[in-house]
């Protein structure tokens, strides 16, 4: 996983998170492996403490050479499976404004669902160390649901 967030572009966390990841967040992430076993693509994710039913994608990153081939869907709409059985009613995920790819999966996701997709400005690029004297992009908070409304009477 460390290594696929690297060659990805994506802000890179300690090989330690990732074993952290994997262990203590099993449950509200997956990990697709080549046919030699290597990752090929993952989401990781958490319950939010403080907000019970709501699922937050931390990241999603798929290799280069599955590109195309729809796997980051099919692994959000797993995870949308395993989080909504387990009564989570909403998933939240943090975007740049240029990330049209991410922006359009979490778009899908949510009109597939029926869910109503809501951005709103989360963090700045004040928020964010500069790396190189280059600043960080803000990050806009998409909050996705409710993912298993309740039943119309």
């Amino acid at each position: 996983m460390w290594r696929l967030a690297g060659e990805t572009g994506m802000d890179v966390n300690s090989p330690y998170a990732y074993a952290l990841w994997c262990r203590d967040f099993a449950e509200t992430s997956v990990v697709a492996r080549d046919d030699e076993g290597r990752v090929a693509a993952y989401v990781t994710g958490f319950v939010r403490p403080d907000s019970p039913d709501t699922y937050f994608l931390w990241q999603v990153a798929v290799d280069s050479a599955f590109r195309g081939q729809r796997l980051a869907r099919r692994m959000l709409d797993f995870i949308g499976d395993r989080i909504t059985e387990r009564g989570l009613r909403y998933l939240e995920a943090t975007v740049t404004a240029d990330n049209t790819a991410s922006r359009a999966l979490f778009a899908s996701f949510a009109r597939d669902r029926g869910a109503e997709a809501v951005w709103s400005p989360l963090f700045g690029g004040e928020h964010f160390p500069a790396d190189d004297d280059t600043p960080h992009d803000p990050e806009d908070l998409v909050r996705i649901g409710p993912l298993n409304p309740e039943p119309e009477v």
